[in-house]
């Protein structure tokens, strides 16, 4: 019904438009034969690009697009004209991505692949093809707004360039021209006489763009396709107003920092210093873009590079936020160019299975374990072994590979953030493997994906002062739970089912607290975009310490955060659910109580089926569960397990179907 009126509202008759429709990063490991690629994006009807490149070994990046047809590749680190790859390509094009074929170039068996899918859509993406008259033409698009940036590369003319015109290159960018396949600085006209010619001195409107006499994108006779971006254009979300895909520019400060403010969190970044030599730096949050200040960026890929992944980057490192990204230690007054898309989903989900699973593993390492989705976060535990909950997730570095390591926490202590390679291994699109040290012991693993109105997770850094932290989780959080990064603190939680002056301990089994409440939420509960800290050390402390916040809300049919009143025998906790709980989470508010976890991939059908504690080590108990899963949520019982459902005591919980 509000999805009904908001569209209704903005005079909108059709379907909205999302991120996860047109647009996908997607990670595959080489077959050597034949695989196909799904990864929800329509190329067959809608059209679009796929951009492919090898992660393990060094090999040129491949591009190819419906309007040019299958198995014609293009290599931006090349001025080579197009390739007929035959058999060794993408054939065909799919209503759910598209197929890869072959044993080389873009599916080398064992090889990791990264591919970039865009699909044709207003105020997104467009490809076009003409071919080139020697002197001036306009060339017609469907953007449906003016682009922001450009892309021309010859098809059938080896030895040309790739132009890029970006609008916010230079003072005037119809006058000069990036080169894609190569680290060379801006330039324009009159410092370079014939750019002039790429162009023709016209600036792109949202129905055309002009090329001139330059051989680069316009020789008589010569054919050449055309890559075109949206600058926030709108035309997305509920309202079609949101913008997914800014192509803009920042210059870094005399220390060489930046930050930049998208209003959104990017998945996707490529990004060329203008002003000085440099490379065309491809990011995105799949294959590994965690939040960090300081140091160097890792898993970057190149655009203008055949270079494997891993590369430094040698200027500095780049992290998303809620709302863009920062750029940290490079250059002093280096002024860059970027393409930025946004994170996805931006639909709120209807099946909780798209966006959590419980996974038993009781198989060795290297185990593929599927969950249907990209995970964003992870705790694993151990089942019959005394052992820590290991927090992972993807914002604050994970493994893309079988060789990566990721940074991890434990929910029952106060360790700071520790990085390893033991923990959980080549995250994907779908799931995860199991890591080295894992072999031959029963696990459990939660998964979560980040989506509107369930899960989301934001990193900040602390300033001694009262702080609002923007986040994504488009309403108001009802369970949130910060832990220092970089530091010894407690697990600070926090919900709209307490006073905002009361807070729990995630990694104790402590009653709710009052003490200092004021100095841990400032006495305001979070927004639909705002999450608010007050002064606390352990939530907020001096700016060279480092959080995490993992948000959480009911979102219909999906998740439940609620609370209800024990009465000492047993009781049904409606949750809105159709089909069950498969996941819930208890804690005693009034008294001591521990953080009791369920889940139906150990079981949560009996009232002796398992539980675990997120606050304590000890091994999971088989006998003692009480909590077994009914058709609209749970049910708790205390004739087994007093604990949780004592007569007159308050619970919180967070369930998820």
């Amino acid at each position: 019904m509000l999805a009904k009126k908001l569209l209704e509202a903005a005079g909108n008759a059709t379907q909205p438009n999302y991120i996860e429709d047109v647009f996908s990063t997607y990670l595959y490991t080489g077959n050597g034969t034949s695989q196909n690629i799904v990864n929800g994006i329509d190329l067959s009807t809608k059209g679009g690009l796929v951009w492919c490149k090898d992660r393990t070994s060094a090999g040129s990046h491949y591009l190819f697009d419906t309007v040019r047809g299958v198995d014609k590749a293009l290599q931006s680190d090349t001025t080579a004209a197009q390739l007929s790859v035959g058999g060794n390509g993408i054939n065909p094009f799919n209503a759910d991505g598209f197929t890869v074929n072959g044993n080389i170039r873009i599916n080398v068996t064992s090889d990791n692949y990264a591919s970039w899918t865009f699909r044709k859509q207003p105020k997104f993406f467009d490809v076009v093809t003409y071919t080139g008259n020697g002197g001036v033409q306009n060339i017609a698009h469907s953007l449906g707004s003016v682009p922001g940036c450009i892309i021309v590369k010859a098809t059938s003319f080896a030895g040309t360039r790739w132009s890029v015109y970006h609008r916010a290159a230079g003072a005037t960018p119809q006058n000069g021209r990036l080169a894609l396949n190569t680290t060379d600085a801006y330039a324009e006209y009159p410092a370079v006489p014939s750019f002039i010619d790429l162009w023709n001195n016209t600036a792109p409107t949202s129905t055309q763009f002009t090329v001139g006499a330059s051989i680069d994108t316009n020789n008589s006779g010569s054919t050449y396709v055309a890559l075109l971006f949206a600058h926030n254009a709108g035309g997305f979300g509920l309202t079609g107003t949101d913008n997914v895909i800014s192509c803009g520019t920042f210059t870094t400060d005399g220390s060489g920092n930046a930050t930049v403010n998208l209003g959104y969190e990017p998945q996707f970044l490529l990004i060329k210093a203008v002003n000085a030599v440099s490379n065309w730096v491809l990011l995105d949050t799949m294959r590994g873009w965690p939040i960090q200040t300081g140091g160097t960026s890792k898993n970057t890929l190149y655009a203008n590079d055949p270079g494997a992944e891993n590369a430094i980057d040698g200027i500095g490192s780049y992290s998303p936020t809620a709302t863009g990204f920062t750029f940290d230690t490079g250059a002093a007054s280096r002024t860059n160019i970027y393409i930025a898309i946004r994170r996805g989903p931006m639909k709120v989900p209807t099946d909780a299975t798209k966006v959590f699973a419980p996974v038993t593993v009781n198989n060795t390492t290297g185990t593929v374990n599927t969950t249907g989705f990209p995970i964003d976060l992870q705790l694993l535990r151990l089942r019959a072994l005394a052992n820590d909950t290991v927090a992972v997730d993807r914002l604050r570095g994970i493994s893309t590979t079988t060789t990566q390591g990721e940074r991890y926490l434990l929910t029952d202590t106060t360790d700071a953030e520790a990085a390893g390679t033991s923990v959980t291994r080549a995250w994907d699109n779908t799931g995860f493997q199991t890591a080295t040290g894992y072999s031959g012991y029963s696990d459990i693993y939660w998964n979560f994906r980040r989506a509107p109105s369930f899960f989301d997770e934001v990193c900040y850094t602390g300033t001694g002062a009262n702080l609002s932290v923007s986040h994504n989780l488009g309403t108001a959080p009802q369970l949130w739970i910060v832990k220092g990064r970089n530091g010894a603190t407690d697990w600070m939680v926090g919900s709209s089912l307490l006073a905002n002056t009361e807070y729990l301990f995630l990694n104790a089994n402590l009653a709710k607290q009052i003490a200092g409440g004021s100095a841990m939420w400032n006495s305001t509960y979070p927004t639909a975009s705002t999450l608010y800290l007050g002064t606390a050390s352990s939530v907020n402390n001096s700016a060279s310490n480092t959080y995490v916040a993992y948000l959480f809300a009911t979102c219909a049919g999906v998740s439940k955060v609620g609370s209800y009143t024990g009465n000492g025998s047993t009781q049904t906790i409606n949750c809105g659910f159709t089909g069950g709980a498969r996941f819930v989470l208890i804690k005693r508010t009034d008294s001591t109580g521990d953080w009791y976890v369920y889940d139906t991939a150990r079981g949560m059908t009996t009232l002796t089926d398992p539980y675990l504690l997120l606050n304590s080590t000890a091994a999971e108990s088989a006998t003692l569960g009480s909590v077994t899963t009914v058709s609209t949520g749970f049910a708790v019982n205390a004739s087994i397990l007093a604990a949780i459902n004592t007569n007159g005591a308050s619970y919180i919980y967070l369930a998820i179907a």
